[in-house]
């Protein structure tokens, strides 16, 4: 029997995105996987778990993204079988706002504002803190609530929020959703949790 996988899934897959979860994994030691980058997805879930199952190193970062779509786009059908499968165990989600033309939201177990604040409301796309309590409203988020993960954490446009997450700045709104999601998933390969 093979290790399962250990991955964090993020509902992004822009430039800004991608450049930050390049550098966040490069900082605590994971992989990223830059062909997940695209907006919208382009690649099927079980082209991105061979690329998965071929990382070099744990955890492995995997981007999906709906360019707005709505309903169950691409993105979100990639990462409901890279989530479902036998080969992966899933840390986390990292669920990004956006403004949508149509409204999806999910539930999130925790947001971090651009200041970097936990909080138990959603956050929006600018990482200011909303007036939903457990939810934000997203574009490739209309399937999580299915997922049996151990943490979904809720963040603003990654990479952006103001410059505050550049990666000119050490992307620390999307760095400090990781350590959390590493920290509550039991996975402690990152000296910072």
């Amino acid at each position: 029997m093979t290790k399962k996988r250990k991955v964090i899934l993020v509902t992004d897959g822009d430039e800004y995105a991608a450049r930050s979860i390049e550098y966040v994994a490069a900082k605590i030691g994971g992989r990223a996987i830059s062909r997940t980058q695209g907006n919208p997805t382009t690649l099927s879930g079980p082209q991105i778990v061979k690329l998965i199952l071929t990382a070099k190193s744990d955890p492995v970062f995997v981007m999906f993204d709906d360019c707005g779509l709505l309903g169950e786009g691409a993105g979100e059908m990639a990462l409901k079988y890279v989530a479902e499968n036998q080969h992966i165990e899933v840390l986390g989600i990292i669920a990004v706002a956006s403004k949508t033309h149509q409204t999806e939201w999910t539930r999130v177990d925790v947001s971090i504002d651009r200041f970097g604040e936990l909080t138990e409301f959603g956050v929006d796309k600018s990482g200011i803190r909303d007036i939903e309590i457990g939810r934000i409203s997203g574009d490739t988020v209309y399937c999580l609530d299915q997922l049996n993960v151990p943490i979904i954490v809720g963040i603003g446009d990654i990479g952006k929020m103001a410059r505050k997450d550049s990666v000119k700045n050490g992307c620390p709104i999307t760095m400090k959703a990781v350590r959390l999601i590493l920290k509550r998933s039991g996975y402690h390969d990152d000296p910072n949790c």
